[in-house]
């Protein structure tokens, strides 16, 4: 699969799971606002109520995101603080890390937090869930049906997209699924500005049609001025809300700079879509916009991989939409494809569409695993 950036302009107003996706717009939910991720409660503010409620309402963050499992177990600081920290005024959201090696058993912990009075959940779902596709929808799927259908949920993930072609966006992401993309945009750990990380995130991100709600750092003592930047290019993207890792290690710096107002921001974004033509192996973005194009009436492989025959529908699509005929999809093709919608995923259709192919490994890890964020 050869890969270039897209056209410039304004990015379509197409809706996703009742959600604009290009602009971030959405009825308010947790995930609006300013938000910070707790994981260990007894380290923030030395587990205090008071302390924690105080210090959200200092720096104008109006939602916490406490972890409240780990694969399979819950945790019960999540239980302890859920109600203290509403009745201070504050939206809670619970948080989970997730392996993918028993699903069915990781949702029932997920759907505990929801149970318990969760205001949102999030799935934390990285290098343990790449290639497993059958598993990430017997999770969603449970999940779901015990969190109900428009249930606030969120994807925390690579923000890397073309890092990780076997990483199960598109069911994480895809009908049923999360309608939140919260991306991990760690740009001192990934090793670049925020421009530079923020603008690749978004480029590979935006195909999958949610809106996004970016994740910055605290940890590694990134500077105000970094902090501020990246609060700016998320409101010039279009984004309600931007959330924090982690309370426990953000310094007195990066709680001032998290809170405070915010000047013009001078610098333009371009909102472009990742361009994808022939060649390579198996991607989970060829696989979604195969999907698209299904939905659209072509007769594209359910492969994932850009072949001739991948070709020859967007090109058919192109040439019934009045598109540019090149067979690319290109941003205005991705426009126009968004507006199809796909099927849930099943577990039988998606094995038929990696079998023959294997799955590739992540061409490298832009952030170092969690036990590592310190």
């Amino acid at each position: 699969m050869a890969i270039v950036a897209a056209s410039g302009g304004v990015a379509s107003a197409s809706r996703t799971g009742g959600v604009t996706a290009s602009t971030g717009r959405s009825s308010a939910t947790a995930f609006d606002g300013s938000g910070m991720w707790i994981w260990y409660v007894n380290q923030s503010n030395g587990g205090s109520i008071p302390g924690i409620i105080a210090r959200a309402r200092a720096h104008k963050v109006r939602t916490v995101f406490v972890k409240s499992g780990d694969g399979t177990t819950y945790w019960p600081q999540f239980s302890q603080v859920v109600r203290p920290l509403q009745a201070g005024g504050l939206k809670v959201c619970g948080w989970q890390y997730v392996y993918g090696d028993r699903p069915g058993d990781e949702a029932t912990v997920a759907a505990q937090a929801v149970k318990t009075g969760a205001d949102c959940f999030v799935i934390d779902a990285e290098a343990q869930y790449e290639g497993k596709y059958s598993a990430a929808i017997k999770y969603m799927r449970k999940l779901r049906s015990k969190a109900g259908k428009h249930y606030p949920i969120g994807l925390a993930g690579f923000p890397y997209v073309d890092y990780h072609p076997s990483f199960p966006y598109s069911v994480f992401l895809g009908p049923g699924g999360a309608q939140f993309n919260v991306p991990q945009v760690y740009w001192k750990a990934i090793g670049y500005g925020v421009d530079t990380v923020m603008g690749h995130t978004y480029l590979w991100n935006r195909p999958y049609g949610r809106p996004i709600y970016p994740l910055g750092q605290l940890y590694q003592d990134p500077a105000r001025s970094e902090i501020i930047r990246f609060r700016k290019y998320a409101r010039a993207e279009g984004a309600r809300g931007v959330s924090w890792w982690d309370w426990q290690e953000a310094t007195n710096t990066g709680w001032k700079a998290v809170g405070d107002p915010l000047s013009a921001f001078h610098h333009g974004v371009v909102k472009d879509y990742a361009t994808l033509s022939q060649g390579g192996g198996f991607f989970d973005l060829v696989l979604w916009a195969q999907e698209h194009l299904r939905g659209a009436g072509q007769s594209a492989p359910r492969t994932g991989v850009f072949d001739g025959a991948t070709t020859r529908a967007v090109k058919k699509f192109q040439r019934s939409n009045g598109l540019k005929v090149n067979g690319r999809i290109d941003k205005p093709t991705w426009i126009a494809l968004l507006r199809y919608p796909v099927a849930r995923a099943s577990a039988a259709r998606l094995s038929a569409a990696s079998s023959g192919h294997s799955m590739p490994r992540a061409k490298r890890y832009e952030i170092p695993p969690p036990a590592l964020r310190h």
